[in-house]
């Protein structure tokens, strides 16, 4: 049986921490594909990678290339390249760099890897997986924004740390845009089935939700410079193991809907079903009018920055 490819576009800090991930769990060959400026550093980190193969056991190849060509048939295809936040910078502010760059991503993935499932990371997520959308032509299934993955994974690991339980034993999702105004759903957060609201205070719950939606803010101020890139990494690669596995997971993504949440026409973060159909299904929460009317608050500013794209 032939391996799975696995292109990357964008061979940056994400990037490069994404192909090792996908390498060690021999996820399918793997192809970083960058810019002319950093050929060089994308096809060093590739050769890297494969010199430490002997170390870990596995049997992926790994190569880097400025010609998008390299993606030709590619089974996934994931999408980091932009530019990323400094201190002071809100996911908005990156929104007209990154849309000609995505622009151009997006036709080139048409004409190499046109069958591929797309997953897109770069900021503003919510406005940068639309215009992918809209550009390729390519159905709502095989399309998806890494945002809910990570958020989840952010929100699981503050209730872990809080309570000094075990992160495996944690649940919960977290649903809307990607940033400030995201939604932690506390009401069905357990840990071990236990529900969260047995086990920590209201105000503790609060500081928790408070951190998840501050939290990429709060590494790209520790960071200096440039912004999370071990955690997203991680989360993409759920996504694309989901998917080459037909693991039939359910990752908070931004997806598109049609109807689902009284949402029609937009990509945002929910709970959404990865297998080999791609976004095979969206389940639907009964919120809770308070939900409701923040998931609607959420909405809103994805609308914005969505029109600001003029696509």
């Amino acid at each position: 049986m032939p391996k799975k490819k696995i292109a990357l576009v964008g061979g940056g800090q994400i990037g490069g921490v994404l192909a090792l991930i996908c390498a060690q769990k021999e996820l399918g060959d793997v192809v970083i594909v960058d810019i002319p400026e950093v050929e060089g550093i994308v096809q060093g980190k590739a050769l890297d990678i494969m010199e430490a193969r002997p170390h870990d056991g596995y049997d992926a190849d790994l190569s880097g290339t400025s010609d998008f060509s390299g993606i030709k048939g590619a089974d996934v295809v994931a999408i980091t390249a932009g530019v990323p936040r400094k201190p002071g910078m809100t996911r908005e502010d990156l929104l007209d760099t990154n849309l000609k760059i995505i622009s151009n991503v997006a036709k080139n993935v048409k004409k190499y890897a046109p069958d591929a499932f797309v997953i897109v990371v770069s900021n503003p997520l919510d406005a940068i997986v639309y215009a992918f959308y809209e550009v390729s032509g390519f159905p709502k299934n095989r399309v998806v924004g890494m945002a809910g993955a990570l958020d989840n994974a952010r929100f699981r690991t503050f209730i872990a740390m809080e309570t000094g339980l075990s992160v495996q034993d944690v649940s919960c999702i977290v649903m809307g845009g990607h940033g400030p105004t995201m939604v932690p759903i506390t009401r069905t957060a357990t840990v071990g089935g236990v529900p969260l609201t047995d086990i920590l205070s209201q105000k503790e719950i609060d500081a928790i939700v408070k951190r998840v939606q501050e939290a990429g803010t709060e590494l790209v101020k520790l960071y200096g410079k440039g912004s999370a890139f071990f955690s997203p990494a991680a989360a993409i690669t759920e996504m694309i193991e989901a998917y080459l596995r037909d693991k039939k997971r359910v990752i908070p993504s931004a997806a598109y809907c049609e109807g689902e949440y009284g949402i029609d026409g937009y990509f945002i973060g929910v709970p959404a079903v990865i297998g080999a159909g791609g976004v095979e299904k969206i389940l639907e929460v009964d919120l809770a009018d308070q939900e409701k009317e923040l998931l609607q608050s959420t909405l809103e500013k994805v609308k914005v920055t969505v029109s600001e794209t003029g696509l």
